[in-house]
């Protein structure tokens, strides 16, 4: 898109040249000799830059400035100023002009100051545009995605938010869960009240139990004092259950009664203490497959799933590839204090092409890892991990060489071994990606003599 420049200034030799260096680098421009004709024009025409001498007869370029800055609050404003007067350029500097330079400058000065001020302008842009595709308010500004289906969840989250009723997460690992639990904390009217996490698959059954629901002195070895527990720890707030599917029956039990009755009673007391909490939990895993095999209980189940959040994986949104990248390299380096660098658009293929099994942590992680290691201002395909440009086990061994067409049954036993591999061998997941039930997958990795790398057995053996 060619840029449109106005330049003003009651010198016409000094606007003809300007006219002309600017139209051979490639800008459209027009030049008005006063202030009242170049207000005319910012009226009538939309400009991407001003450039203006700060004094002229009649209207200054500091008046100039803040009528530009009254129709257009975004248009770049350079002004020029002889050399006895930079403290006057500097007051306009302060009043919102962008940059300035001095008479008599360098064709090269003035090249430089107007690429300054439009890159400037776009990078303003760019970040307004980032702000418009977050989502629907503050609090969801860190969930990250321009795709349709994240600008809807972070909508149902945020109408979810305003009520206390449970909601159930669920998602990848990697995917962002716990953010979105965050989000709608701070989105809630328990803002500013304790929000508390705790993953449900990272402790022992006995100390989960007491984790959540207390203990007092003396119920059990080591017990030497009381402990609240975090539902009575986060009362007024907000409690967040990650990996829920990987809970204990008795505690799931426990769970139930405090989600009927808003009651909590200690390991070891006899007493119920009342709890205002609203729950939030997650998981990763197939809850239904679960109360299925009798390993989840189903009114525990029908209790979390009032309103479900369904966060995509990262592969199933590609076009916000380039968005979280750009973003990340962004925070990273603003982490790293550096300048800012760039992806080149090899990396950027490789980034967007990329199964991204780990999700937007993955991502993040990757990123990261690339700006502290990388000392030049570009990050290139060098700069990321070889997995990211390995093939799979199945591309390696079932893909058609010779130029020979592969067979339908070569194309679905290598897809269906990188959705597992991808998966890190999680049937059930692998399944629902598939579009297949688990009983179909187990006989199609019977078939074709998956080895199963977790467990050394053969497909035939699952």
């Amino acid at each position: 898109m060619q840029h449109r420049i106005l330049v003003v200034d009651d010198e016409q030799s000094l606007r003809e040249m300007m006219s002309i260096m600017l139209t051979r680098e490639g800008y459209a421009v027009d030049a008005e000799p006063d202030g009242d004709r170049a207000l005319t024009r910012l009226k009538s025409t939309g400009y991407d830059l001003v450039i203006a001498d700060l004094k002229m007869p009649g209207m200054s370029g500091i008046e100039i400035l803040d009528e530009a800055r009254r129709l257009n609050n975004e248009v770049p404003f350079i002004v020029m100023t002889a050399f006895a007067s930079v403290d006057t350029a500097i007051e306009a500097i302060k009043k919102g002009a962008d940059e300035y330079i001095i008479k008599p400058f360098k064709v090269d000065e003035l090249k430089h100051a107007v690429a300054k001020a439009l890159e400037t302008k776009a990078l303003k842009k760019e970040n307004r545009v980032l702000k418009e595709k977050l989502g629907v308010a503050g609090a969801f500004d860190r969930i990250l995605g321009a795709d349709a289906r994240i600008d809807q969840l972070k909508r149902t989250a945020a109408q979810a938010a305003r009520s206390d009723a449970t909601i159930l997460i669920r998602g990848e690992s990697g995917t962002g869960k716990d953010l979105l639990a965050r989000a709608i904390h701070q989105y809630s009217s328990r803002r500013d009240q304790p929000f508390l996490a705790v993953n449900c698959g990272a402790l022992p059954e006995t100390l989960l139990e007491s984790e959540l629901f207390g203990h007092v002195k003396g119920s059990f070895t080591g017990a030497i004092r009381d402990h609240e527990g975090l539902f009575r720890a986060a009362n007024g707030g907000t409690l967040f259950l990650d990996e829920i599917a990987e809970t204990p029956g008795a505690i799931q039990v426990k769970l139930l009664r405090v989600l009927e009755d808003k009651q909590v009673t200690s390991i070891g007391s006899t007493s119920a203490e009342p709890v205002d909490v609203r729950l939030i939990a997650a998981t990763n895993a197939d809850l239904e497959g679960a109360v299925g095999a009798k390993r989840f209980r189903p009114d525990l189940y029908y209790r979390l799933n009032v309103i479900q959040i369904y966060l995509p994986p990262l592969r199933e949104r590609r076009d916000d590839i380039e968005l979280l990248s750009d973003y990340f390299v962004r925070q990273s380096c603003e982490r790293a204090g550096c300048a800012l660098k760039t992806l080149t658009p090899a990396a950027a293929a490789r980034l967007h092409s990329y199964s991204w099994p780990g999700n937007v942590r993955e991502l993040q992680n990757v990123i990261e890892r690339a700006v502290v290691l990388t000392r030049k201002d570009e990050l290139d395909i060098s700069d990321f991990p070889d997995k990211l440009g390995q093939a799979t086990s199945a591309e390696a061994t079932d893909g058609p060489s010779d130029g020979a067409v592969p067979t339908l049954e070569s194309i679905e036993k290598a897809y269906i071994y990188w959705i597992l591999n991808q998966t890190d061998w999680q049937k059930s997941k692998a399944a629902q990606i598939l579009g297949i039930d688990n009983s179909t997958l187990y006989r199609k990795i019977s078939k074709y003599k998956f080895d199963d790398p977790r467990s050394g057995r053969r497909g035939d053996d699952v």
